[in-house]
């Protein structure tokens, strides 16, 4: 059913988006050299990996950390349009066509990243990944989040992904119903003059009260705001919640455990993909 869901919508979409998709891609190709279309490696069911196709926001000759926050000088003006209207994302529907993704599931994550969390990767890995789910409208101002803080690498590591994880883990099979609760919630705030504005599933109380680098007090904040919309119990646990007061802190570089590789877990849940195997990841 879920699959016969996702088939039917991505081609309509596809299909009904032709004249909007050509205008971005051409909007794409005159304001910078270089192809249309960003692809990038990331995992998917059972850990197999797949290229996600998203319209090009960044220049070419790009160097710079995997984590891209929102003041990054590698995007350009375009591109920034295109981000923070989330219209990147629409050639994901070619990926929901071939079966790489979902319409809604955890949201597919670059190996160098799932590779630190092995245990919790071959839980998530076990359902298709997607374009929106209830963890993603967590974090429609991630790059804003990360954009404020001194390490926006470390702080995802640290602070988002185990958050984003937490999401994840909690609706891993929400069914049908509740796929299309999640695609509404998605699409609700284009229909607003401004959306994706401050309050945008971050009350504005709880901004106002944190201090300017205690962003990740802002991550409870959202998912209790999340809750009402979505489903009726929570989210994440009671551990993710902390007092506004608390400020981030850079962690030093050991903060990391070594851990093993995803492989190997993905091996022991039963889920273990035909795919390369990779080297194991040390400490970041």
């Amino acid at each position: 059913m879920k699959r016969t869901f996702d088939l039917l919508f991505a081609a309509t979409g596809l299909v009904a988006l032709t004249p909007v998709l050509g205008l971005l891609a051409l909007a794409v190709w005159v304001s910078s050299p270089g192809p249309v279309f960003f692809r990038q490696e990331r995992l998917g069911l059972a850990g197999e990996s797949f290229r996600i196709c998203k319209f090009r926001t960044m220049t070419v000759r790009n160097t710079g950390p995997a984590v891209t926050a929102g003041n990054d000088a590698r995007i350009t003006p375009v591109g920034r349009f295109l981000r923070r209207h989330k219209l990147d994302e629409l050639p994901q529907l070619w990926n929901v066509l071939k079966g790489d993704m979902s319409f809604v599931g955890p949201r597919p994550e670059v190996p160098e990243f799932a590779e630190l969390f092995p245990e919790r990767y071959a839980r998530i890995l076990r359902v298709r990944p997607g374009i929106t789910h209830g963890g993603t409208l967590l974090f429609r101002r991630e790059e804003e989040i990360l954009a404020s803080v001194a390490d926006p690498r470390r702080f995802y590591i640290d602070e988002v992904l185990p958050a984003k994880m937490t999401a994840y883990e909690a609706d891993l099979a929400p069914g049908l119903l509740q796929d299309i609760r999640v695609i509404v919630a998605t699409i609700a705030p284009f229909l607003a003059a401004e959306p994706f504005g401050p309050e945008d599933f971050i009350p504005a109380v709880a901004m106002a009260s944190a201090p300017a680098d205690a962003d990740e007090a802002l991550i409870p904040a959202a998912i209790a705001a999340l809750e009402p919309i979505l489903r009726p119990t929570p989210l994440a646990p009671t551990h993710l919640v902390r007092p506004a007061a608390r400020v981030w802190t850079q962690p030093s570089h050991q903060s990391t455990p070594r851990v093993a590789h995803l492989g190997s877990a993905l091996a022991r849940t039963g889920t273990e993909a035909a795919r390369p195997s990779r080297r194991q990841v040390a400490a970041v």
